[in-house]
């Protein structure tokens, strides 16, 4: 296996960082992680603890409270270890990795100089309000409607599926200012939760992912200043996609460490079995195979980073990765879960029946592993 040493896409700098955010996850995160699982999300303790690191603050300008000399390699690291203890956070990345790119790269001065702080700081939890009730992602049928009326949008409609929903002072809203010019027709607006006319759901209940904030929001006469326009009216489909290379590479990322982290713990498993004398040929090659294609994402991965910190990953490139290994991550974990003994990985505390359920939705969101099959056979010309 690759340890930590033998990947030099990373700086002594960001191993040094690593470390650091090793100990805060185990220190300050593990002891309260039943906790996140019993509310459905982190607690806000979690959010300036993780501000005071400089998680909070990846790839932000100093000037704004942001990670000095950070770029996305330190969002990688901080993944790669909270898979390694079996931990559910996406939140974060929705944040961190999705979220912020989108104030960076499109927003005004003084919406920068208004949220950027705040957010490295964690007094601000964002979520990008995207998938609908009866659209899905599908953003040719989204239905939420943003009229504009003087120095106002008047907006009216409903999200659902939204990471981060239940906790968000700032959302990242996807609305139809031209509903009939379809996708050309599609705004994002910065929208302070406590808005009159913003209204939280229910918090969803789902398959895996228990720690992780997911829930629902809706939106009656929601009057949002025009000034909280991202960028320029209907160029939202354009700004959603620019950043979506950057999504993918961020859940590949996480699919690969949890592949990881569940073949080191089968593998230590299976030295105390083999310690008892009871290691068979066929669970030897079974964890041979798993570590092999570990390796191989592994590998990819590592290319992955240094192409997108260069500015070279092209979407074909993010695709390849992201459905090598989330369909990796599917086949490494069910493959290790079927060699523990059935007792011990069936629990709700099982960190390998955990890795089981949390694993399956990395196949379907930042774009399901057909679409990334439609994105590679486009660029193979078919």
């Amino acid at each position: 296996m690759t340890t930590e040493a033998e990947r030099p896409i990373f700086t002594a700098e960001q191993q040094r960082f690593r470390i650091a955010v090793r100990e805060f996850l185990a220190n300050e995160v593990l002891p309260d992680y039943p906790d996140w699982v019993s509310e459905g999300k982190p607690s806000r303790r979690f959010w300036h603890g993780a501000a005071a690191l400089g998680i909070l603050g990846i790839g932000i300008p100093e000037e704004y409270g942001g990670l000095a000399g950070s770029d996305y390699r330190h969002s990688a690291v901080v993944t790669e270890e909270i898979q390694a203890l079996g931990m559910a956070i996406g939140g974060l990345r929705v944040q961190t990795d999705i979220c912020v790119p989108y104030l960076l790269h499109h927003g005004s001065a003084a919406q920068q100089q208004t949220w950027l702080p705040m957010l490295s700081a964690g007094r601000v939890v964002v979520a990008l309000g995207l998938s609908e009730p009866g659209a899905g992602s599908d953003l040719k049928a989204m239905a939420t409607r943003a009229e504009r009326n003087g120095h106002h949008y008047v907006v009216n409609g409903a999200k659902t599926f939204i990471s981060n929903g239940a906790a968000a002072d700032l959302v990242i809203l996807a609305v139809k200012t031209d509903p009939q010019a379809g996708r050309r027709g599609i705004s994002l607006l910065l929208v302070d939760t406590s808005t009159p006319g913003f209204e939280r759901g229910r918090k969803l209940d789902k398959l895996g992912l228990r720690a992780q904030d997911l829930a629902e929001m809706s939106f009656t006469d929601m009057a949002v200043p025009v000034a909280n326009l991202l960028g320029r009216e209907n160029e939202g489909f354009a700004y959603l996609t620019s950043n979506l290379a950057q999504e993918r590479l961020s859940i590949a990322v996480n699919s690969q460490a949890a592949a990881s982290a569940a073949v080191g713990w089968t593998a230590e498993m299976l030295r105390e079995r083999r310690s008892r004398g009871e290691l068979g040929q066929e669970a030897k090659f079974t964890l041979a195979q798993s570590a092999a294609e570990v390796a191989a994402g592994q590998a990819l991965i590592d290319q992955s980073l240094g192409a997108h910190v260069a500015d070279r990953l092209t979407s074909r490139d993010a695709a390849v990765a992201k459905l090598y290994c989330t369909e990796m991550q599917g086949r490494v974990v069910d493959r290790c879960l079927g060699l523990w003994d059935p007792g011990s990985v069936w629990d709700s505390d099982s960190p390998m029946g955990n890795a089981f359920l949390d694993g399956r939705v990395s196949r379907i969101y930042g774009g399901s592993s057909e679409i990334m099959k439609v994105i590679i056979g486009q660029d193979l010309g078919l």
